[in-house]
């Protein structure tokens, strides 16, 4: 080789790809790990953000909880009603309900809430209770599954399937998330 020639050797361009795919196989899986946890996390936020919508639905409209996860939400840009209460995003309320590599799952406990006096603005008496779970729409997207009652405690299942129900929440059997 010629001392003024200047550039690079196969071999070394080789050698920097080889190092690259190193660090790339290596830092690759983290990502991946860390993809499942942001959504996991985002899941357990989003069925404590549904609770807190039920509440503020019960509290408002004297009708207990909802029927549906579409009563609770609605289409975007509509004045809020008992029909469509507008307390969660449209993402949500509208099926399939995924949201985050997670699938939400509604139940109401069929029990009515009111038996005479239902207000004027609903058509309808809300319900008792409800349960609400999240399973992974992939086993990529997460490794667990989740879900709340109107009590308002997470339970979790670790070793979740994809597409996991967990209603009725309170009898899933499942231990509650620390």
């Amino acid at each position: 080789m010629k001392k003024n020639q200047k550039g690079f050797s196969l071999i070394e361009l080789l050698i920097v790809v080889a190092i690259i795919l190193i660090i790339a196989a290596i830092a690759i899986p983290n990502l991946l790990r860390a993809k499942i946890a942001a959504n996991q996390s985002a899941a357990v936020g989003t069925l404590r953000t549904i609770n807190s919508a039920e509440e503020t639905f019960s509290s408002t409209y004297n009708d207990g909880f909802t029927a549906t996860l579409a009563q609770l939400g609605g289409p975007a840009g509509v004045a809020a009603t008992c029909a469509n209460g507008e307390l969660i995003d449209e993402v949500l309320s509208t099926p399939p309900s995924q949201k985050g590599g997670y699938q939400y799952t509604y139940a109401n406990n069929t029990v009515l809430a009111l038996a005479a006096g239902v207000p004027a603005a609903c058509a309808a008496s809300g319900f008792t209770g409800f349960s609400v779970s999240a399973g992974p729409t992939s086993l990529s997207t997460g490794t667990a599954a989740y879900c709340i009652d109107e009590t308002g405690v997470i339970r979790v299942d670790s070793a979740a399937t994809v597409l996991e129900v967990m209603n009725p929440c309170a009898t899933s059997g499942k231990p509650p998330l620390q």
